[in-house]
């Protein structure tokens, strides 16, 4: 992908590295319109470090350099940081900005801090997570209910309509995990003979936790070097890599059936040496580039929907080498965010 000359000049103008929460400012390039350079906007992420979190951003920022907008980004830097991420709003709405994206820790925690927003009279976009009640301008996000179904046929797939399987869920409160999990084992009843042995496991929020509860998870199933499951669905990147340390350093890797969620480099070379056998992908540059592309659009008066989706498409061994599909299991976020 070629970068326009307008957002080439908006990277080299604008990427501020901040400390803290890690605020980055993206700032309009000088030729556009003066009404719409003054729009500042807050984008707000789940997290800091993921490389989901990474390609959002980059979205935000390709359409920052479009539109002509400021876009002023920052986050928690852990995924189960709630008072963090409710500050983060809280500092946005006292320092003015025009408009808020959101990606919700807790889909019921950060509702007072989006109502405080709309009564400060800014609006506010959602996404990836919905929130509940219904005060916000629009729902950018993956179908995570598909997208957990869709993991469930590819695995029923692979077992052959047969065997025994355990799920490894992501925090509690984080609504679109629960929705992947919810649409995966619904879609997996459809076939009798696999069998959810367990699904109650959760990861922690530390990747060093998230590794002790993956292998907590496996212990009761391990029996003589081999594994007494089938198959292992994980709800998103950060799950995925815990699961996926956990049965390479058993020596489990390749030995069952794994399905993840979203990618990373780490993930996308173990999906290339078979110890992935599909990761379901969302794309994370369009999320963020329709959520700033959305906010804009109303706050220059223009109707928008009320709920985007962004799409879900499975990755397996056999179809990563397709150009569409190793877009979305290593998306070109670097350049926007001046990381060349």
């Amino acid at each position: 992908m070629r970068i326009p000359s307008l957002a080439a000049l908006a990277l080299g103008l604008a990427v501020l590295g901040l400390a803290g929460c890690g605020e980055r400012q993206s700032a309009a390039p000088a030729g556009r319109a003066a009404s719409a350079a003054r729009l500042r906007l807050a984008v707000i992420p789940k997290g800091a470090n993921q490389v989901f979190w990474k390609a959002v951003h980059a979205g935000a920022v390709k359409a920052a350099a479009e539109l002509g907008v400021e876009v002023l980004w920052k986050g928690p830097l852990k995924e189960d940081d709630r008072e963090s991420q409710i500050r983060v709003v809280e500092d946005f709405i006292t320092r003015g900005v025009d408009g808020i994206v959101l990606a919700p820790l807790d889909d019921v925690a950060l509702r007072p801090a989006v109502n405080e927003a709309v009564r400060a009279r800014l609006p506010v976009v959602i996404m990836d997570s919905p929130l509940s009640g219904t005060n916000y301008v629009s729902f950018v996000a993956t179908d995570n209910e598909e997208g957990g179904r869709r993991a469930a046929r590819h695995l029923a797939a692979l077992l052959k309509g047969e065997g025994r399987v355990i799920v490894f869920r992501f925090l509690e409160g984080s609504a679109s995990t629960e929705q992947r999990v919810a649409g995966f084992l619904d879609e997996l009843r459809k076939t009798p003979g696999l069998e959810v042995v367990s699904a109650s496991q959760r990861s922690g929020a530390t990747a060093e936790v998230a590794y002790q509860n993956a292998e907590n998870l496996l212990a009761p199933f391990k029996a003589g070097g081999t594994l007494k499951v089938d198959g292992i669905f994980c709800p998103n990147e950060f799950t995925t890599f815990a699961m996926l340390r956990a049965l390479q350093d058993g020596g489990l890797a390749g030995k069952v059936k794994f399905v993840g969620f979203d990618s990373s480099e780490m993930l996308v070379a173990a999906l290339r040496k078979g110890e992935l056998h599909g990761l379901v992908l969302q794309d994370p540059i369009q999320m963020g580039y329709l959520a700033v592309k959305t906010l804009v659009a109303h706050l220059r008066g223009e109707p928008v929907p009320a709920r985007i989706d962004t799409g879900a498409t499975v990755a397996t061994p056999a179809n990563m080498g397709d150009p569409t599909i190793r877009a979305l299991l290593e998306p070109d976020y670097r350049r926007w965010l001046g990381e060349e």
